[in-house]
């Protein structure tokens, strides 16, 4: 349960001017001159103000609907009697609010899946209660004829339901600074018009062609919604129910359709915004939960790289340590000339080429991008099996790296490091329960067209199930014990940003390709 914001005055006439106003519009077809109408958006606003500030809002809130009960309804109860209602329709939202905060949380209630249908539920629910006691209280004061009780129960609970469950989340989005960003940010989208005028055109489809045959094109209304929806979440769901509601409203009003009619158009109203909003709320979620897997498998990726990166500092850094070891022995001998200079030039280029492993790795850390350039296939393969070759004697694995294709791949040369070697570890570690004399990994390539190249790491170890192939590269899926279940999802990663592939092949041995695009020489095709 989150704490009440302080509530400031501009914040307590914010809701009573926007409560009066919004009741104000709303106000046609009202039963029996109460607040009894078929749409009725201000406790959408009520809510949102006791969910922000708790019961510090009551008050104002009962002020404001004493308000519009003078102003809206030229007070058609006694003073006495609308204080009362006034009074109860706040304990009324305050209550609804209260258990808002207590399930959801207030914040966060339009984040997730289960926070939406809490909301739902709860916004339902207790609009039926209230509707019950509001009425029931109504027929005690004499303002709602007995007989009647159970008409204005349901036209009360349909109008206030569908009031705050169209309304709510886009009146929350206006009053959140988070919100505001998002809305404004789907406003921008270029292809907001394009939903917002496929709403205007489902609108007149419905209420022009279908109005005489009981609205049979209704079902065309879930096209922009959904379209919205999919496309910007939650966000263009909202924008497009907004534009929705307001036409129907706007419709009904031209057309003067009776109470009956507009009930029945709200309730199914109701259920096509859910309905969008629960498809805006998956897809960010979505969008939140790719996001995290993008910088999760970024970090385990930066970690798969440091050996390679490691290895590659520690070539220049060793060449540094000796370049100066001979730099101090010539200047021992009291050698100025031509030796010392190319020794320093060759000191001077061994420290340009650490810092470019440096900067690669900071704008890995920064943005995940890559730096290509042309790397040897032969070199490549050779850098990446070497690790494994005392390795491979230590445990009897006869390890081959074939004859390779001349030609050069266009590449980032640690990323694709990290790509083989965890390769190469797979197949070590599967061949790792075979017999002695039984274990072999080898590397090989062969041209795949007049620009790829397949590069193939095979063991003899057990295979792949199909079952098995299929979940091999999804994220966090490790038959390692003590593996993260990373290194395949972000090798394929690195394969596809180079534009290329990585996939295993089901059989009794293991099988990984590699293709890439590969700049053969003519001898080597």
């Amino acid at each position: 349960m989150t704490t009440a914001s302080r509530l400031r005055w501009a914040d307590a006439l914010l809701l009573i001017v926007g409560y009066v106003a919004l009741d104000w519009l709303s106000f046609f077809h009202p039963l029996h001159g109460l607040y009894i109408t078929p749409w009725n958006p201000a406790p959408a606003l009520a809510l949102v103000f006791m969910l922000r500030y708790g019961w510090k809002a009551a008050v104002p809130l009962a002020l404001a609907v004493l308000l519009a009960e003078i102003w809206v309804r030229s007070l058609p109860a006694a003073l006495p009697a609308s204080i009362a209602i006034a009074v109860m329709l706040a304990l009324g939202y305050g209550a609804i609010g209260g258990v808002l905060r207590r399930r959801i949380g207030g914040l966060g209630i339009f984040s997730d899946r289960s926070g939406m249908l809490q909301w739902s539920g709860i916004v339902v629910a207790g609009t039926l209660l209230t509707s019950l006691f509001f009425v029931l209280s109504l027929v005690g004061l004499d303002l709602v004829p007995a007989a009647g009780w159970l008409e204005a129960v349901g036209r009360y609970w349909i109008g206030d339901g569908v009031g705050i469950l169209v309304s709510m989340p886009l009146l929350w989005m206006l009053l959140d600074e988070r919100g505001r960003v998002q809305l404004l940010a789907s406003v921008k989208r270029p292809d907001t018009p394009g939903y917002l005028l496929a709403a205007a055109a489902a609108l007149w489809a419905v209420f022009g062609l279908g109005a005489e045959s009981d609205f049979k094109y209704f079902y065309l209304l879930f096209l922009p919604i959904i379209w919205a929806a999919a496309r910007e979440g939650l966000a263009g769901a909202v924008l497009s129910a907004a534009v929705i509601q307001v036409g129907i409203i706007l419709v009904v009003h031209l057309q003067e359709f009776s109470a009956v009619s507009i009930l029945e158009i709200q309730v199914v109203t109701v259920v096509l915004v859910l309905a969008g909003f629960f498809v805006g709320v998956v897809v960010d979620e979505q969008q939140r939960i790719s996001a995290e897997l993008r910088h999760t498998l970024r970090l385990a990726a930066a970690g798969e790289m440091a050996g390679a990166l490691a290895h590659e500092l520690n070539q220049p850094i060793t060449a540094l340590s000796a370049y100066g070891s001979a730099c101090e022995e010539l200047l021992a001998r009291g050698e100025t000339g031509g030796r010392l200079k190319a020794t320093i030039k060759l000191m001077v280029a061994e420290s340009y080429r650490a810092a470019e492993v440096v900067r690669r790795l900071r704008d890995f850390f920064r943005t995940g991008t890559t730096r290509l350039e042309p790397v040897a296939l032969d070199e490549l393969l050779a850098v990446a099996a070497a690790p494994f070759a005392e390795q491979a004697a230590r445990t009897g694995v006869a390890l081959t790296v074939g004859p390779m294709p001349e030609g050069v791949l266009l590449a980032d040369r640690p990323q694709l490091e990290v790509v083989l070697r965890n390769l190469l570890a797979n197949a070590f570690g599967a061949v790792a329960e075979r017999p002695a004399g039984a274990r072999t990994v080898s590397v090989s390539a062969l041209p795949e067209g007049h620009d790829r190249i397949c590069i193939s790491v095979e063991d003899s170890g057990s295979g792949l199930s199909a079952s098995a192939a299929a979940r091999l590269f999804e994220p966090f899926n490790s038959t390692k014990s003590s593996g993260l279940g990373l290194g395949l999802a972000i090798s394929r990663a690195i394969a596809e940003a180079h534009g290329g592939n990585l996939w295993a092949e089901v059989g009794d041995r293991g099988v990984f390709r590699l293709l890439l695009p590969f700049e053969g020489s003519p001898s080597g095709v």
